[in-house]
């Protein structure tokens, strides 16, 4: 089930952005942009917000053929997103990139943090995720 976001120009994007989601992923969402982001780091940001929201549609779509899974499953019920931090973008070159970043998520009364380290491919004006290293933390 999708989480609302009202349509005010208002509401926050869950990304961390100082924007209304209108303004900031909805746009990449939604609309005339729709899947045009036009860098790894803000696909990146709009992913995060789309697992957020349940746009499932939009994860698949922005996900490389060669790595996306047949379906997905939305967020279990009680799953809270805290934040997404970024923490690195690196433009290899014009077609392929790498975003490091964090997010915490609380289920339960239990945190969660998904540290990776995402790769990134550029086709035809598209960005792409392709896939993923999970960062451990040190001991």
């Amino acid at each position: 089930m999708k989480q609302a976001i009202k349509s005010s120009t208002l509401t926050p994007c869950p990304c961390g952005n100082n924007a209304s989601y209108q303004a900031c992923c909805g746009r990449w969402h939604h609309g005339e942009l729709r899947l045009k982001a036009p860098d790894a780091a803000t696909l990146m940001r709009s992913r995060y917000t789309a697992f957020v929201l349940d746009e499932l549609d939009y994860l698949l779509e922005t996900w490389h053929a060669s790595t996306r899974p047949a379906s997905l499953e939305g967020n279990a019920p009680g799953v809270k997103w805290l934040g997404l931090q970024l923490r690195s973008h690196v433009q290899q070159d014009a077609d392929h990139a790498t975003v490091e970043f964090v997010a915490r998520s609380r289920h339960q009364g239990r945190a969660a943090r998904l540290h990776e380290i995402s790769r990134f491919v550029c086709e035809n004006g598209q960005w792409f995720y392709v896939d993923g290293d999970f960062v451990q933390k040190a001991s």
